[in-house]
This record gives C-alpha cells, sequence and structure tokens, in this order.
C-alpha cells in the first residue's frame, strides 16, 4: 500500500524523472539549488526527503534551495571566494615591479603634453 506522501506527490513518468535530472545535472551553484527547490515545491509539496528519494537529490542540497527562495538570500560557497589562480603580479611582485620600471621608462610622456609638431615646408 502506498504512502500517504507518494498519494500526494504529482504522478511523473520516469522519463520526465530523467529529464529532470539531466537538466539539473546541467547546472551548479544557486541555479542548481533554484531549479531543484522549484521542483521540490512543485511535484514533492516541498519535502527535500521525498525529491532525494525520487529525483536522487542531495537531501541538504533542496533543502539550502528551498531556504533559499524562502529568504531571497543566495548563499555563496568559500569556493568561489578561495579558489582559482592568483594574480601574476602577486605571485612575482619584484619582477613585476622591475616590468613597470622599463616599461614606465621606454613610454614618458612629452612634457609640454604636445605631440610632435612638423615645420611647414
Amino acid at each position: 500500500m502506498p504512502s500517504t506522501a507518494e498519494l500526494t506527490m504529482m504522478p511523473l513518468s520516469a522519463s520526465q524523472i530523467e529529464d529532470l535530472k539531466l537538466a539539473s545535472s546541467k547546472m551548479s551553484g544557486a541555479n542548481r539549488r533554484s531549479f531543484q527547490a522549484a521542483i521540490t515545491l512543485k511535484h514533492c509539496q516541498g519535502n527535500a526527503r521525498q525529491a532525494e528519494r525520487v529525483l536522487g537529490w542531495s537531501r541538504d542540497t533542496v533543502e539550502l534551495g528551498l531556504h533559499e527562495q524562502r529568504t531571497g538570500i543566495t548563499c555563496l560557497g568559500a569556493q568561489a571566494a578561495c579558489c582559482g589562480n592568483g594574480l601574476w603580479e602577486e605571485k612575482y611582485p619584484v619582477v613585476a615591479e622591475a616590468l613597470w620600471a622599463l616599461a614606465e621608462s621606454h613610454c614618458q610622456q612629452d612634457p609640454t603634453f604636445r605631440g610632435r609638431s612638423r615645420t611647414p615646408d
């Protein structure tokens, strides 16, 4: 006999479930959480455990997406702030300073701020 949670869920075919899983796998971060929360609200009555069971999504991710939708505040992970290559100038400050000095010595502007003037022939 089906449980009450299964009776209240809108029926999804196997093909629809695969389509939702595929769509979710193509997204990342806040977009994925927002999508999963919207589908959970529509098809699983906002129950993250049911979304985990039916769609195979992480319950914690769905719950975070539901909280983000409810509050309107998007959570940012530490990965976005702490990852990625640093600036080359930060890695090699001595070399960067030497290159800046070399470049500035070759690009000094005319002190009168006028270009070369031609004398009429």
